[in-house]
């Protein structure tokens, strides 16, 4: 049998072996796709208006005291400075999960008795996501965030 095997038939089942080869990892780069999303539909409106974004970072980094943030098996808290609170300061979390779109949570909150946000453990599944704290104090805005595992 490998009498009649020459260089031509060698070429012919390389040329096979490698179609079958890049063939099957496209089948399996395919298959093994999640679901990406954009955060938000307005990408480019919102990106232009990104600077408002970094000065309220650069406002909450520059706080004599900062929002503590807490991560345990119950749930995910942000606990604020006493001078911090709901009687001067409106509240809203953004928890965004970059594969799926439906397992964000954007709420407008109010603080607790402790002066903090709760995420319970139960709306949240496992997997990566971006938490954005912001809060408007005084009419300037402030915005923190913490890229955490669940």
């Amino acid at each position: 049998m490998l009498k009649n095997f020459t260089w031509g038939h060698g070429i012919v089942v390389a040329l096979g072996s490698f179609m079958i080869f890049i063939l099957s990892l496209i089948w399996y780069f395919t298959s093994t796709w999640k679901n990406s999303e954009l955060i938000t539909d307005n990408y480019y409106e919102e990106e232009l208006a990104y600077q408002n974004v970094i000065d309220a970072k650069n406002k909450a980094i520059n706080l004599k005291e900062l929002p503590v943030y807490q991560q345990n098996e119950s749930g995910i808290s942000v606990t604020f400075p006493s001078e911090i609170n709901n009687s001067n300061s409106k509240f809203r979390i953004d928890l965004h999960r970059a594969e799926d779109q439906k397992l964000d949570i954007i709420r407008e909150m109010e603080l607790d008795q402790r002066n903090s946000i709760f995420i319970p453990a139960k709306v949240l599944a496992k997997g990566n996501y971006v938490l954005r704290v912001m809060w408007k104090k005084d009419n300037e805005e402030y915005q923190l965030d913490y890229d955490l595992i669940w």
